[in-house]
């Protein structure tokens, strides 16, 4: 059995999932993202996983998602790259309040998502050396070349427009995974992603695998492609990410 709360944690509105009787009690906790215009109620099923598994999993709403929605939905179009941001920036204080709360079990500490959200993993992992492990399921680490076909700021048909483009981008650097692969190989990182995925491609993660092993870095990556699927989590996603952290948290 489990318990299922909505809370507040540093302001944001989160999911708490916890095995029953244990929500108050030092935990192995996973922080768990969910995907662009969803929110953390569509992407419950990760989180009572998880606590199903013994895990305390923490799951906020993006920003412009959720609680957290303000009703425009062509703004949050223009916003994908801004929002990962913002959750990535977010992270620490929802870390603190965990560990205020002393709701955290010493060092195991760990961050997942999907999508968006397993974009948030990457770069997180990159950001913040003490995250203990990470699961990305269907997402990708390649920020700055991405943005520029999934979700992009501005539709450019012009040279001024896409210099504009570039400037909203500029900040997107700073969070790029690929640009510091030696901080995914230096914990347990689990990639997932579906050989037919309509959305994030599959592409994204086979060159950051690829990339990982090239550099001899790929010694605690866990990796699963799954033909036929698209951008949805599949059952042997679930058990590939529960499992996961029951080996690696």
């Amino acid at each position: 059995m489990i318990e299922l709360n909505t809370e507040r944690l540093a302001g944001i509105e989160v999911l708490h999932a916890a095995p029953a009787g244990q929500r108050h009690a030092p935990l192995p906790t996973v922080l768990l993202y969910h995907g662009f215009t969803s929110s953390k109620e569509v992407y419950a099923y990760l989180a009572v996983a998880l606590a199903q598994a013994g895990f305390r999993a923490i799951m906020p709403d993006a920003d412009l998602h959720g609680a957290r929605d303000n009703g425009d939905g062509a703004l949050r179009l223009t916003r994908f790259w801004q929002i990962l941001q913002r959750n990535i920036d977010e992270l620490p204080q929802l870390e603190a309040a965990l560990r205020a709360a002393n709701l955290i079990d010493n060092e195991r500490f760990a961050v997942a998502g999907a999508s968006l959200g397993g974009m948030t993993a990457l770069g997180a992992m990159v950001r913040y050396p003490h995250i203990g492990s990470v699961a990305c399921l269907m997402g990708s680490g390649y920020f700055m070349q991405l943005s520029q076909s999934l979700f992009p700021p501005l539709l450019v048909h012009s040279p001024a427009e896409q210099a504009q483009c570039d400037r909203l981008l500029a900040p997107l650097a700073a969070y790029d995974p690929s640009q510091r692969l030696a901080l995914l190989a230096n914990r347990p990182l689990l990639l997932w992603h579906g050989e037919a995925d309509e959305v994030v491609p599959f592409s994204e993660t086979a060159r950051l695998v690829a990339a990982l092993q090239a550099g001899d870095r790929a010694q605690q990556m866990t990796f699963y492609a799954e033909a036929g699927t698209g951008h949805k989590i599949t059952p042997f996603a679930l058990r590939a990410l529960v499992d996961f952290f029951r080996q690696h948290l």
